[in-house]
């Protein structure tokens, strides 16, 4: 059984915590964002930590308390340092743009792909060939990620596609010729 729930988190320097009844909320100069903890989980807020504990002893309770335990980490971590994801495409023609709030790609098809960026993350043009998704919010980077890669997911022959940059990639032979 995971004992994730048990840890005691450390809130860092310039993040302020507050408990509201089932809503958790932290804030910085980043920005904010709020939680809403489950009546099975108690949060206690300490001198400089955050425990997080389990209301009654039930298999469903010991499972929030370690997930409630980690999107606060999450939370603090992003509103400390932030989140990053870090896009490549590679392939002859294949490019990234960003006007703005919005990202343009050029994946080979007939035509451009707009995406607009979500509130709460900003796109970053390293070059042409590489992108960089800034955020708070863990899972709202994660997830736009993930929708900017599955506009060209990397094929496994040559490779070409949209991947995160320390992605791997398994490559196949192809097919042989015949003797």
């Amino acid at each position: 059984m995971s004992r994730i729930g048990n840890r005691k988190l450390q809130i860092p320097a310039g993040v302020e915590v507050t408990l509201d009844g089932n809503k958790f909320s932290a804030k910085s100069n980043k920005g904010e964002l709020s939680l809403s903890v489950s009546p099975l989980v108690q949060v206690e807020i300490n001198e400089g930590t955050i425990e997080t504990k389990v209301a009654n002893s039930s298999e469903r309770a010991n499972v929030l308390s370690g997930t409630t335990n980690s999107l606060i980490s999450n939370m603090l971590t992003g509103l400390s340092a932030g989140y990053t994801k870090n896009l490549e495409i590679i392939g002859v023609g294949y490019r990234f743009n960003v006007q703005g709030s919005k990202i343009v790609i050029n994946a080979g098809y007939s035509h451009p792909v707009e995406m607009v960026c979500p509130e709460g993350i900003k796109a970053t043009l390293v070059n042409a060939n590489e992108i960089s998704l800034e955020g708070i919010d863990k899972q709202k980077v994660s997830e736009f990620a993930a929708k900017v890669r599955e506009i060209r997911p990397p094929e496994p022959y040559k490779g070409k596609g949209i991947r995160y940059k320390d992605e791997h990639i398994r490559r196949k032979e192809g097919k042989k010729a015949a003797k």
